[in-house]
C-alpha cells in the first residue's frame, strides 16, 4: 500500500488548503517527529552519562565567545547532520535548564545556515552537479555565515 497522496486537479483554495495540510502533516510524522524525539532522548543520554558535562568544559571556552554554555556546541552539531534533531537538543537543554531562550535565540542563525548540510550534500550538491572540489568551500562557508551570525546576535540581545 503506497502512502502516496493521490494527485487530485482541484481550483477550490479549501481543497487546496486541506491537501497540502495533509501532506505537510505527513512530513511531520515521517520526517521531523523521529528526528528530533531521537535527538531529545539522545541529548538526555548523553546527560545521563556526563558527556555533557565533559562537554561544558571542552567547548565552554570557544561556545563563551557567543555567550552561549559549552553544551551548546551539542546543537550546533546536531543541526549539521539534521535540523529537526538540532531542535530536538536544543529543546532537551532547554528543558534541563541548561540553556535558556537567549541562548536559543543567539543560535538561531546557525540552525537556519547549518541546518542539514550533511544529510543535503549529496542530495543537492550532487544533484545539482556542482564539482566536488567546491563543496568544502561551500561547507565553510555557512559555517562561517552562522558564526557571524551568532556573533551578530550575541550583541544584539
Amino acid at each position: 500500500m503506497s502512502n502516496a497522496m493521490p494527485t487530485v486537479q482541484t481550483k477550490n483554495p479549501f481543497d487546496i488548503f486541506i491537501i497540502g495540510l495533509r501532506k505537510g502533516f505527513n512530513v511531520a510524522i515521517n520526517n521531523l517527529l523521529p528526528n528530533v524525539l531521537m535527538a531529545f532522548v539522545l541529548a538526555y543520554i548523553l546527560d545521563l552519562f556526563g558527556v555533557m558535562a565533559f562537554l561544558g568544559k571542552v567547548c565552554g571556552p570557544v561556545m563563551g565567545i557567543f555567550d552561549l554554555p559549552g553544551q551548546a556546541i551539542t546543537v550546533l552539531c546536531a543541526t549539521w547532520l539534521s535540523c529537526g534533531a538540532g531542535v530536538g537538543v536544543a529543546a532537551s537543554l532547554l528543558a534541563s535548564g541548561t540553556l535558556d531562550g537567549t541562548a536559543i535565540t543567539i543560535m538561531s542563525p546557525a540552525l537556519l545556515l547549518m541546518a542539514s548540510q550533511i544529510q543535503y550534500m549529496g542530495r543537492l550538491l550532487g544533484v545539482a552537479e556542482v564539482p566536488k572540489k567546491y563543496w568544502p568551500l561551500l561547507m565553510l562557508n555557512s559555517i562561517l555565515m552562522s558564526v557571524i551570525g551568532m556573533l551578530i546576535m550575541r550583541f544584539i540581545v
